[in-house]
């Protein structure tokens, strides 16, 4: 049986766009089974563009900072504190305004998926153009 106690030491470390993310849950470290938890530090006007979970839903809880959160076309400023929520399929983004890090919580479910985790779609419109 594997822990049920995941220090940011034994995270699953996923390098993505010059930061690194830690998975701090998932079936690969611990016993979940419905459940992935990251804690990703968006540097300053870094971000993660438009792209879709297909078969995962997701919340975005912000833990520092404040970021600029779409969920399809509508746009909101989220700061610590507040979240997003999107079901599978819908095309989302996070983006950091600011000069400070933010720091987000992504909470996906279920624990696994069978096709691809994510597909980027910010080359395609709207979303290629969407924030003008």
């Amino acid at each position: 049986m594997k822990t049920p106690f995941i220090t940011e030491a034994e995270a699953m470390k996923e390098d993505f766009k010059g930061r690194t993310n830690y998975w701090m849950c998932r079936p690969e470290i611990t016993n979940a089974e419905g459940l992935q938890v990251c804690r990703a530090v968006l540097p300053a006007g870094e971000g993660h563009n438009f792209h879709t979970h297909p078969e995962l839903e997701e919340v975005i809880y912000v833990l520092e900072g404040e970021v600029e959160q779409w969920v399809g076309e509508q746009k909101q400023l989220l700061k610590a504190g507040e979240a997003a929520h999107m079901l599978p399929g819908v095309v989302h983004a996070t983006f950091n305004l600011s000069d400070k890090d933010a720091v987000i919580l992504a909470i996906l479910t279920p624990g696994s998926q069978v096709g691809p985790f994510m597909v980027d779609v910010s080359g395609e419109e709207p979303w290629a153009s969407i924030r003008g």
